[in-house]
């Protein structure tokens, strides 16, 4: 069945490589667009490419999308797609009343950043560029109204603060929108240059030249921890609302790495990497070992290392998006080794680029990560560096130093769009030690970041879908 899936997938890819040549030239260029598909209904979906001619659904998913899952697409304008909901392994049957399973369907529409989102009703919510302009601007004009509403209750029949509140009104709308065109502007115009800058740098050719030293900062400021009373210097490297790279000095101690290093040794494995379905897996895109370490708390008030160390992480990201993050619920500390082989090692340790957490310009999902501080306990002698590739930043380990990024805009909970996928260089000669902290907003004691699946779905509301 897998294999018989598989290939009417690459089925599916020839069909619309000879329909998008026979339907030329209204499928072009012009006409392209990407589209995602998140999966908010509460069960599984299967999506289907429907044939314009015979109207006939061509399965595009292999395998379904699961609840809490985005599908990305490349389509067309005019495209049409099914959505259908997959009834349960174990029953047969699906989620409504009836048990009957259900379906929706959609058009590519000719706006830009298409989403489609699919709720627990089998209805749609469709987002572009255009809508997410008439909600902004909507918004703007319901802002002033409250606004101007106010003044004219207070206006008592007074001509003059009548005339006052509605020019007010007036002066409200037209700044709000001003503002808001200038900013969506500068930010098209900004990611436009930056991945434009991009595209001429290669990812390999950054991490072989082992002479690239560290981006120089945009500005340096002064950081006083709260409770060690220590001031260190921060380096902002990228500041964005939704993308922040700050280098901390001297963010950890040798004592720290030490007993970091202790509690980690007899727990090392090799690491994984999220499977995209909710899980992990083993991957040839990220050599390393790991082991979580798991923060003794009661310690805290006797010196205890770890928790010292992981309090300063937590001081550190309140500090920046001052959301008063807690470490109730938070991952564990993650003690990281890296080893060099040789120049000539055909496969180095590495980490391919990634996100450490969602980095597709869409709404923070509750429980899942939003910051990471990385912090370099042993340097390799070639090799190892950090590369922020789309953002054009680049790291160089100094023992001692924490790297802070940040993919979560603090006040609209948006998430970055790709700015802070990054890589561990490989490691050539000696070894690279590094102490991770991701950091979620969402969680607590009571919905710790192990209720949750990598798609940032609580476990408990997962079935068997």
């Amino acid at each position: 069945m897998k294999v018989w899936r598989q290939s009417c997938a690459a089925v599916v890819l020839l069909c619309l490589c000879v329909y998008n040549a026979l339907a030329a030239p209204t499928t072009n260029k012009q006409t392209e667009r990407k589209i995602n598909i998140l999966n908010e209904s509460g069960s599984k979906f299967a999506i289907y490419w429907i044939n314009p001619q015979t109207r006939e659904g061509v399965l595009m998913t292999v395998p379904d999308v699961m609840h809490g899952a985005s599908f990305p697409l490349n389509s067309f304008v005019g495209h049409e797609f099914e959505v259908r909901e997959v009834p349960a392994a174990s029953t047969g049957l699906c989620k409504s009343e009836d048990q009957v399973c259900r379906s929706t369907s959609f058009e590519v529409s000719p706006g830009d950043e298409q989403t489609f989102t699919i709720n627990k009703h089998y209805e749609i919510k469709f987002v572009d560029d255009k809508v997410k302009a008439e909600e902004q601007a909507s918004q703007i004009v319901q802002d002033c109204k409250m606004r101007a509403t106010t003044k004219l209750a207070g206006a008592a029949g007074d001509a003059a603060k009548t005339q006052e509140a509605m020019d007010d009104l007036v002066e409200c709308v037209e700044v709000g929108v001003a503002s808001s065109l200038a900013k969506a502007n500068e930010e098209l115009a900004f990611q436009a240059s930056i991945r434009k800058g991009m595209a001429e740098q290669m990812e390999n050719y950054t991490c072989v030249d082992l002479e690239t030293d560290t981006t120089p900062p945009l500005e340096t400021k002064r950081w006083r921890s709260e409770k060690d009373k220590k001031v260190r210097n921060v380096q902002i490297l990228f500041n964005r609302p939704s993308s922040k790279i700050h280098v901390i000095d001297n963010f950890i101690s040798q004592e720290e790495c030490e007993a970091m290093a202790a509690a980690a040794e007899p727990r090392l494995h090799q690491a994984t990497v999220a499977d995209g379905k909710g899980g992990s897996h083993f991957s040839e895109h990220r050599k390393a070992m790991q082991a979580g370490i798991r923060v003794h708390w009661e310690k805290e008030k006797n010196g205890d290392k770890i928790a010292q160390l992981s309090r300063r992480v937590y001081d550190y990201a309140n500090f920046v998006l001052d959301l008063g993050i807690e470490e109730h619920g938070q991952e564990d500390l993650m003690s990281i080794q890296y080893f060099g082989r040789g120049m000539n090692d055909t496969a180095p340790d590495r980490y391919t680029p990634h996100c450490d957490g969602d980095c597709d310009g869409l709404e923070h999902k509750d429980g899942t990560r939003m910051a990471t501080l990385v912090m370099y306990c042993t340097i390799p002698e070639f090799g190892g560096h950090t590369n922020f590739r789309n953002a054009n930043v680049h790291v160089k380990p100094k023992q001692g130093t924490g790297v802070f990024f940040s993919y979560m805009d603090p006040d609209s909970k948006v998430m970055d769009n790709g700015f802070t996928e990054h890589s561990g260089c490989p490691v050539y000669e000696g070894e690279k030690k590094i102490v991770t902290q991701w950091i979620r907003y969402g969680v607590d004691a009571e919905n710790p970041w192990d209720s949750f699946n990598t798609l940032g779905v609580k476990l408990s509301e997962v079935e068997d879908y």
